[in-house]
């Protein structure tokens, strides 16, 4: 149910201000709880009204929420829950995105980011009303903003932010969002390299979208045998050749920092499918093919999470409490990674 609606008027000064403000166009609103400010974004720039609060703030501040609303949208009792729902679903409608902006309502701001129908125009008001980065993973999922100004700038937030990130599923998100978007520039690549030998879950995200871009490592020296059988059309040689590579030798020590250490039970079901997914193409090996390499591509061919979820599924403990319960599962995991690369 929507709040109740509020029987009190605002204050004289308060009431005058916000009806010469609504009076004009606003682009889109955004209210300062703590220091009770109402900032509207406008043709002309950024306007701003001190509320005079003359009863509890929260009570207030819901009674200058019903103005706003009553003005956007036509619903005097605010921000309606049916909307809300709706709204946070991506099916806000083009023709509400607008006044959805203009409630000073977060949960509204978040519905714009969501919406299939967002513009690189709307994202920007969005994202002068609530420069968070929830509302940047949100919107860096639309062309349309990845594709304008606002993209680099949304990118850039999230990297400046991810080392205060202490929630490590959002970091992964995080990273993640950036390189879905195409926006890690070599900058960014080597910032995440660095950061990732403290936080390695980074890489989950990284290895998702953009591992064509990790740092590569240095090659291993196939065989002779093994060039010469690649050469020959041997799919044991065409499946294993590409991992001696400075490319292949990069994504193996990706993936391998990223199985190691993963922090929490979503961490570990993606580092586990990515493995699984990254040697989906080894599928002409058999079980039956002889060599440690041969079996390591095997084994790393039907790594998934589903390994792991025996064993998650009963435990609620994280960090390296977790991962000494996953060791069975782990372990094997990092041997095969680790007979790919050419060490013990």
């Amino acid at each position: 149910m929507a709040p109740p609606l509020s029987q009190d008027p605002l204050a004289t000064e308060d009431a005058l201000r916000l009806a010469v403000l609504l009076a004009g166009e606003v682009h889109a609103v955004r209210i300062d709880e703590g220091a009770m400010t109402l900032h509207a974004l406008t043709p002309r720039g950024e306007a701003r009204v001190t509320l005079h609060p003359d009863t509890r703030p929260e009570r207030y501040l819901m009674r200058v929420r019903e103005v706003l609303a009553g003005h956007a949208m036509g619903s005097p009792g605010g921000y309606p829950v049916h909307l809300r729902r709706w709204a946070r679903s991506g099916h806000a409608s083009p023709k509400s995105l607008q006044a959805l902006l203009c409630l000073g309502e977060p949960e509204a701001v978040t519905a714009v980011s969501l919406s299939a129908n967002l513009t690189h125009e709307l994202a920007q008001r969005a994202w002068w009303a609530q420069p968070t980065a929830e509302l940047a993973r949100s919107m860096l999922g639309h062309a349309a903003v990845r594709r304008g100004d606002l993209g680099v700038q949304l990118a850039r937030h999230l990297m400046e932010h991810l080392p205060f990130e202490e929630d490590a599923d959002l970091a992964i998100a995080s990273v993640e969002a950036i390189a879905a978007a195409g926006l890690l520039d070599m900058p960014m690549r080597e910032r995440l390299w660095r950061a990732a030998a403290s936080r390695p879950h980074y890489l989950i995200g990284w290895i998702a979208h953009d591992r064509a871009s990790l740092p590569p490592r240095p090659a291993r020296e196939p065989s002779p045998a093994l060039v010469e059988a690649a050469a020959t059309g041997d799919p044991l040689a065409h499946a294993l050749l590409p991992w001696y590579a400075p490319a292949g030798q990069g994504l193996l020590h990706a993936l391998a920092l990223a199985v190691e250490k993963p922090p929490t039970h979503a961490a570990v079901y993606r580092a586990l499918d990515l493995v699984g997914q990254c040697f989906a193409s080894a599928a002409p090996v058999t079980a039956a093919a002889c060599g440690a390499e041969a079996q390591a591509l095997v084994l790393l061919r039907g790594v998934a999470r589903t390994r792991a979820e025996p064993i998650l599924t009963r435990t609620t403990a994280v960090g390296p409490l977790m991962r000494r319960h996953l060791a069975p599962v782990l372990m094997p995991v990092l041997q095969a990674l680790q007979t790919l690369r050419g060490t013990p």
